[in-house]
């Protein structure tokens, strides 16, 4: 058996009886892949279904003669193929590499329901040129980690068994088995960074040291055990600075030093997937923990925010603003759902014809019970408010909204996402937290009964 073979077979024979799902481009490296997998499985050396997935963009005018391509060697191999078409969109400060990169895997992760191993055919050039792009990006001991052998991906295990094999091997392997790859005429431009690598500067300096992606690769290593002791240290931090999963104290963090908390701030960030921040967004984030408790700063980081409020930091999405969005209820007889905007989740309001319950507010199940309205009054569900005197059910005395939320402790942006129950124009709750003394229901009679089901990302 050969070395490419035998290297893929030691990498996929610890994942035998999960899918395997081949990323199939068309190119040299992929068609090995698949003709190497291919021909593992025809002599049962892996028991694994194995799926192809060639992941259309439709960027480029040969787009469609790619994906034929696709089909006649899958037919040729007698393995099933999966076509995925993706849009990618520009956007800003983005890279059209990373957005198609994006989309590309978002249609590797589609295309089976239960785990699965994704496999592509990356090798050592290839972990290379990545070192040489994070190096180019100013990155740290995780960038310049470049690929790892094996990475999760959501549900599924992405897996580069080639990063022990040269391109240069690759290339011998395809030729001494007649196969045949297309050439993707944008692999020539060296607009693209990546490209501008492999094309000019990796020859120049392969020619002056021919070991060098050897010794890239040596480097990377070392990195990656680098980021392994930083992701240790950012565990046992984030044990004494998190209070809720997307909450960190502001105390505990003022007692690390500058370089933890940016290590801290960073494997937080990248444990909910976000965008990483730059060293000025690092500086300003330090800033916060300095902030007077009256002060609610933020940061933006893609389209995420940190928030302060009062004594902890929060990771939040970058909420659309909603104050102008209402919804109008007329005579609620059966079970009736609505929408939330800005993925806030829905509303289920229906008539409870039973006796009130005790409790008219749970916030762990955001259910609130009201007295409902007359027959001639309209129900409306809205954001926004004129700041109303009102006497929530647990308080003596009236007090205007604004100054009732801050003492729920509810922080600023929330306060701006909170639905809120109207009668005409008469404010009558706070749903999920509070209804005014005035619209309680009185013990044995019917209610109004409204279920907030939040989204779990709120």
């Amino acid at each position: 058996m050969n070395k490419i073979e035998s290297t893929l077979l030691n990498v996929v024979k610890k994942y035998q009886s999960i899918p395997l799902v081949i990323a199939y481009s068309g190119g040299v490296d992929s068609q090995v892949l698949l003709h190497a997998l291919t021909r593992l499985s025809h002599a049962n050396k892996i028991t694994s279904s194995v799926l192809v997935c060639h992941v259309n963009h439709g960027l480029s005018a040969n787009a469609q003669a790619w994906q034929n391509f696709a089909h006649e060697q899958c037919q040729l191999r007698h393995v099933p193929l999966k076509i995925c078409q993706v849009k990618v969109k520009a956007q800003a400060q983005q890279s059209l590499e990373a957005l198609a990169r994006n989309a590309r895997y978002c249609a590797l992760q589609s295309v089976v329901d239960k785990p699965s191993v994704i496999i592509t055919g990356h090798h050592s050039d290839d972990q290379a040129e990545t070192f040489l792009l994070a190096l180019k990006r100013g990155s740290g001991l995780k960038g310049l980690s470049a690929m790892a052998c094996e990475s999760k991906k959501g549900k599924d295990l992405l897996v580069r068994p080639f990063l022990t094999i040269t391109r240069v091997e690759i290339l011998h392997y395809a030729q001494q088995h007649s196969l045949r790859w297309i050439e993707d005429e944008s692999n020539l431009d060296t607009r693209f960074d990546r490209n501008f690598i492999r094309n000019d500067i990796m020859p120049l300096f392969s020619q002056r040291w021919p070991s060098i992606v050897n010794t890239i690769k040596r480097s990377s290593e070392h990195c990656r055990e680098g980021q392994l002791l930083l992701d240790e240290l950012a565990v046992e931090d984030l044990i004494l600075c998190q209070s809720k999963p997307k909450c960190l104290v502001v105390k505990p963090l003022m007692t690390l030093s500058l370089a933890r908390f940016n290590n801290l701030i960073r494997y937080f960030l990248a444990q909910h997937f976000c965008l990483m921040a730059s060293t000025e967004q690092l500086k300003q984030l330090h800033q916060q923990l300095s902030a007077m408790n009256d002060k609610n700063p933020a940061v933006k980081l893609g389209d995420h925010y940190i928030r302060r409020y009062k004594e902890q930091l929060y990771l939040t999405s970058d909420y659309q603003d909603v104050t102008h969005w209402q919804a109008s209820l007329i005579n609620i007889k059966s079970l009736t759902l609505l929408d939330l905007p800005d993925n806030l989740g829905k509303l289920t309001l229906f008539m409870d014809e039973s006796s009130a319950e005790e409790v008219l507010v749970s916030e762990r199940n955001r259910e609130c019970l009201v007295a409902p309205p007359t027959k001639s009054q309209q129900i409306t569900i809205r954001f926004n408010h004129n700041n109303p005197s009102c006497l929530p059910e647990y308080r003596n005395h009236t007090r205007q909204l604004k100054k009732v939320l801050q003492e729920l402790s509810i922080p600023p942006w929330q306060r701006k996402r909170i639905p809120f129950l109207y009668y005409d124009d008469i404010f009558v709750a706070a749903i999920g937290y509070f209804v005014c003394q005035e619209h309680v229901v009185k013990v044995n009679q019917p209610s109004l009964k409204i279920l907030w089901h939040e989204n779990q990302s709120q």
